[in-house]
């Protein structure tokens, strides 16, 4: 189980930490599942009783970071996917980079990733394609990927000037596109780790959705206006 990986990762790494889950209206057990791992993880789990989408869970798990943070400018927030693509391991060199001074630190894959499906493959060229020079002057080189880390303070400044939800795209791609460019102009530094997904250990099917991610990486491309002193050269 995730939670377990997780649990032993951080365990290992000697850091305090808190595991919140997004419930998203779910209808396979999920609940159940995570009420035995209560007794055994600093466990908080959020549900939703309409599903919101990837968006929605991304920013309500990060308003509820922000309100139980007790320390904003020490305390580090990771989003990564239940799915089993993302490994837990891979919070640890985004936790030590962000603790170096970054502010948000986000895992990238490379475009050769070479156990992509032949439909993400072609997403990623489409939506590359549709942002242009949105895409190629992201802070960081892969925009679609929310495997990230973020220092609370950002996130708090981020939702006093702008108290809505984050991300409200509903498809994963392009909610880590608006998240990224709504929370830049409050970081100094955007840095960046290796990733590299795993799709074959996915545990259910995939709700990854080719063309609905597309449509929406599409209205994404004008809110994608990075600041100056955020922008990587392309």
């Amino acid at each position: 189980m995730l939670l377990w990986k997780i649990r032993n990762v951080l365990a290992d790494f000697g850091r305090d930490y808190h595991v919140l889950v997004f419930d998203d209206a779910s209808s396979d057990g999920t609940s159940a599942t995570l009420e035995r791992y209560q007794s055994s993880l600093p466990l908080t789990v959020l549900r939703a009783e309409t599903r919101l989408g990837y968006g929605g869970a991304v920013g309500r798990l990060l308003m509820e970071v922000v309100r139980m943070a007790s320390h904003p400018k020490r305390d580090v927030a990771v989003v990564m996917q239940a799915d089993f693509t993302e490994d837990p391991a891979g919070v640890v060199p985004l936790v030590k980079v962000l603790e170096g001074g970054a502010d948000i630190v986000a895992g990238c894959e490379s475009e050769n990733g070479g156990n992509r499906p032949m439909l993400v493959r072609l997403a990623r060229w489409s939506a590359r394609a549709l942002m242009g020079r949105a895409y190629r002057g992201a802070p960081v080189s892969d925009p679609l990927s929310g495997f990230r880390a973020y220092r609370v303070i950002v996130l708090k400044k981020a939702f006093r000037d702008m108290p809505k939800s984050l991300a409200s795209f509903e498809t994963r791609w392009p909610a880590s596109i608006d998240l990224l460019a709504t929370l830049a102009p409050h970081a100094r530094r955007i840095e960046e780790t290796p990733l590299h997904l795993r799709y074959d250990l996915l545990m259910r099917e995939s709700r990854f959705r080719p063309l609905q991610t597309v449509r929406d990486v599409r209205k994404t491309i004008r809110a994608a206006s990075w600041p100056a002193q955020n922008q990587r050269t392309a």
